[in-house]
């Protein structure tokens, strides 16, 4: 199996172009990742360390997901969130371009990567990273997501394992990503005074928040797309 890569081109307002190109292992789905530069002191493990972390500092000094954030909060220390910027993603299967804000075109990037660095909370988002949707809105985050959580629930219940059909489990893989984009924020708010990779952080938690209250509504954003099957 070939390398999955996908390629973010920023062109910044000044047609300053900023290049990401993100290759992902066929089979761990985890990014084939080496840090061209030293790694800043905010992404070690213990340095505002995640209360729900699993990881301890004898198997890892650094933080996974800080570690893959890095050099995106680096190159996009000097915008500010509110800055038009041309986006443009390719991938193998299709290329998309618009024009956005700083701060949604890199909440994309840094859902992309973080899901990718091996970080265990945001493993269960690996499927999502494998057909990646950069800039999808609500509606389509939810339809996403839950269904990844289904198939999944399928998968389980195939090895004769129980299936989740009330979503718990979804809930609190999210509830847990709360805690996670809390813990890269405090992180960021040490290190940089630019906004565009905090607020993009703080996009991401949205969603992350809006989640569970979602499930607890039973879906009802999106039931209307079904219909067809209650006929």
């Amino acid at each position: 199996m070939k390398t999955l890569t996908i390629r973010y081109c920023f062109t910044l307002t000044n047609a300053v172009q900023e290049v990401f190109t993100l290759k992902l292992d066929p089979e761990t789905l985890e990014l084939v990742y080496r840090s061209q530069n030293e790694l800043p002191s905010w992404t070690k493990l213990d340095f505002c360390q995640c209360p729900n972390c699993p990881l301890t500092t004898d198997i890892r000094s650094h933080c996974p997901a800080a570690v893959v954030l890095a050099d995106i909060v680096q190159r996009f220390d000097g915008i500010l969130s509110y800055h038009k910027i041309h986006l443009d993603v390719t991938m193998k299967e299709r290329s998309i371009s618009q024009e956005t804000t700083a701060q949604k075109g890199i909440s994309a990037l840094m859902g992309l990567v973080m899901a990718a660095s091996g970080c265990p909370h945001t493993a269960f988002f690996k499927p999502m990273a494998r057909f990646h949707l950069p800039l999808a809105n609500e509606e389509e985050t939810i339809y996403r997501a839950t269904s990844m959580y289904l198939l999944a629930q399928y998968f389980l219940k195939n090895e004769g394992r129980s299936a989740d059909l009330e979503l718990d489990g979804l809930k609190k893989i999210y509830r847990d990503m709360q805690i996670v984009n809390t813990g890269i924020a405090k992180r960021l708010r040490a290190w940089t005074e630019a906004d565009s990779s905090l607020n993009a952080i703080v996009l991401l938690d949205l969603y992350a928040r809006a989640m569970p209250l979602v499930i607890e509504d039973s879906l009802k954003e999106i039931r209307y797309l079904f219909s067809p099957f209650f006929q």
